[in-house]
């Protein structure tokens, strides 16, 4: 078990508020996009949207790095094959982990001794961490910072959504049920709030197509997060339909985005992703 009182990654307690600014604003300058995936209520598969999205902007030769700030529910160690790897510094900063070249991460998880030890902090204590592997992690210069937060608007979100500066943007998941549909739409709300615009939402778990027989089966509906996004006049980036491969995939520590050839998620996450690089492309134009 963490508690508060043990200590959080190495921070100089004599480092001047000035001096953790002036660090902070440098790094996040150093990155091109952020991108926050969100999700109004847990279990819509948000930590593997994010994971995917990450190894799919890497693969398209984009220098990425992947931030879980989920501080009491780490997934992205375990998806991304890295659940045995600790975290190591250069002396002054600490270093993400590097799955390649062009894949950096990090995550809380990596501080845990055991998988099974809980995290027990409160507010300002995540706001202090999730400060840190923002400014105190040698993320280098990235195409896209891709950000894991945990279900709702609470502390994590909010902390992220105030220190990334410009350049940011939401990436909200649901699936097509009307109980997920309404926590994403306060979601929604959340971002315009915390003044960050949403890049779009993505369906999640969209209908499953029978392997024998081909026939689709829509387990939790279909269409919500498309109805949403016309609703609160915002980007529909595409909907994944249920696959035995993501299972696998995630639970393997291999991202389905590692295989070209998938199956239909990998389809349909293809132009998601598309979708997402083209979002990215004209807001920079635009800029």
């Amino acid at each position: 078990m963490v508690t508060e009182s043990q200590h959080a990654p190495a921070k100089s307690d004599v480092d001047s508020r000035q001096e953790e600014e002036r660090r902070l604003h440098e790094r996040m300058e150093q990155i091109g996009r952020k991108l926050i995936v969100l999700s109004g209520k847990g279990g819509v598969g948000k930590s593997t949207v994010a994971a995917n999205l990450a190894v799919a902007l890497a693969a398209e030769h984009f220098k990425v790095g992947l931030l879980d700030v989920d501080i009491h529910g780490p997934s992205i160690p375990m998806l991304m094959g890295l659940d045995n790897h600790t975290l190591a510094t250069d002396g002054e900063f600490l270093l993400p982990v590097m799955l390649s070249d062009s894949l950096a991460v990090m995550s809380i998880g990596f501080l845990l001794p055991k998988r099974s030890d809980a995290v027990i902090w409160r507010g300002p204590l995540k706001f202090r961490v999730i400060r840190q592997f923002l400014s105190d992690v040698a993320w280098g210069p990235l195409d896209f910072l891709v950000i894991d937060c945990p279900p709702g608007t609470g502390d994590e979100p909010l902390s992220v959504a105030q220190l990334v500066g410009r350049q940011a943007s939401g990436v909200i998941v649901t699936t097509p049920q009307e109980l997920a549909v309404s926590d994403v739409r306060r979601c929604i709300t959340f971002c315009r709030q915390a003044s960050l615009p949403v890049a779009g939402i993505i369906e999640n778990m969209s209908g499953f197509v029978c392997p024998q027989c081909g026939a689709a089966v829509n387990l939790f509906g279909r269409g919500g997060g498309e109805r949403l996004a016309h609703e609160m006049g915002v980007p529909f980036l595409g909907s994944i339909p249920i696959d035995p491969n993501v299972v696998c995939g995630g639970d393997s520590g291999k991202p389905f985005a590692m295989d070209p050839a998938a199956g239909p998620a990998m389809g349909a996450f293809s132009e998601i992703v598309r979708q997402i690089q083209q979002g990215t492309a004209e807001a920079a134009a635009g800029r």
